[in-house]
């Protein structure tokens, strides 16, 4: 099958070695370096970065071998006919950031969250990626009492304008979740993202990244996340999974727990013209820790494939019965029709 007109992403993350938070790794480590042969085959385009997928241990490292890197990285990703989606700092291993890195309550480690930030936008445009994302993972609060929230807010706009004066040609992509690694985040939803792009230097270059796992997790429906920013014209990339429940983020396959949920987040990309400018349709998907292999990748390629047997259900959709139906305000027969579309009967 091919793409339909869509282009897929995923991260060198997402090929893992079998670990989780309550056990040791399962499968032998795929080399970092030899992912980037995979992408083409499984269908995929694009690559998502943190700053350290593009070089390793850079807290270490000096200029000059940063910029060797980067070179080696920008002519691997050439090689292989692949894109950069996009380069997000990971501020939650490094010791600096235990307490958070923009809304820490110490200056020192503010001070090494901007640094951070300042060679990771310099990494991304060397490998020629104009798009940050900004998982705000460790910017939070286990305790309420610890943080003053108005302050924290003050501090994540602050950060974010001052991404936008370092670099004029950058875009920041807000990834919201409300949970995980700490108790309670900031800017748990793509409402509080989109609120902060509004209010930065230039809106026009901060948009959101949904992923469908955490607005699951903040209790709300992915689709109507999607369609709210939208309705925004701030909808940077998606990050498609699934979640059974509100408990940690499992990055299940896409449409595995609830393929009317997934339906419906098809749905309204592809009447919203997502893509069409070239925006990526980015996977977040983990395999089972029971699978085995070297590489494995099933999961990855089993996840396109839903996304495209949903993007056909969607386009041979009875618009016009649709219309019927909603005219009589005839619900019930409605749903039955959706059902019956999605299980083939209809």
């Amino acid at each position: 099958m091919d793409n339909l007109g869509y282009r897929f992403s995923f991260g060198p993350w997402n090929i893992s070695d079998g670990a989780d938070p309550f056990g040791p790794d399962v499968r032998e480590p795929y080399p970092h370096e030899a992912k980037f042969a995979l992408y083409k085959k499984l269908g995929f385009d694009g690559v998502q970065f943190h700053d350290d997928d593009v070089v390793p241990g850079l807290d270490d490292l000096t200029p000059a071998q940063i910029d060797a890197k980067t070179a080696e990285v920008a002519a691997t990703l050439a090689n292989e006919g692949l894109v950069p989606e996009f380069v997000a700092p990971r501020m939650w291993f490094a010791p600096q950031t235990i307490d958070g890195g923009y809304t820490a309550n110490s200056q020192e480690d503010r001070d090494y969250a901007w640094q951070r930030t300042m060679k990771c936008i310099d990494i991304a445009r060397a490998i020629n990626c104009k798009a940050i994302v900004l998982w705000l993972a460790r910017e939070g609060s286990y305790i309420r009492e610890s943080k003053n929230a108005k302050v924290a807010y003050d501090r994540l706009l602050e950060a974010i304008n001052r991404m936008l004066d370092y670099d004029k040609e950058i875009q920041i992509w807000i990834e919201p979740k409300p949970n995980e690694p700490t108790d309670q985040a900031y800017v748990p939803t793509i409402g509080h993202a989109i609120a902060l792009s509004y209010a930065s230097s230039d809106h026009a270059r901060v948009k959101g990244l949904i992923e469908t796992a955490h607005a699951q997790l903040a209790g709300l429906d992915a689709s109507d996340e999607m369609g709210f920013a939208l309705a925004h014209g701030k909808l940077g990339s998606v990050h498609l999974n699934d979640q059974n429940g509100l408990k940690y983020d499992q990055d299940k396959n896409f449409g595995s727990a609830n393929l009317r949920s997934a339906f419906n987040q098809v749905r309204i990309l592809e009447e919203n013209g997502y893509g069409r400018a070239g925006e990526f349709v980015g996977l977040d998907v983990k395999t089972m820790r029971t699978q085995r292999g070297c590489p494995v990748t099933d999961h990855l390629t089993n996840s396109r494939l839903i996304f495209l047997h949903l993007v056909e259900k969607v386009r041979t959709y009875d618009r016009a019965r649709e219309r019927e139906l909603i005219a009589a305000r005839d619900y019930e027969s409605l749903e039955l029709y959706v059902l019956r579309h999605l299980m083939g009967v209809a």
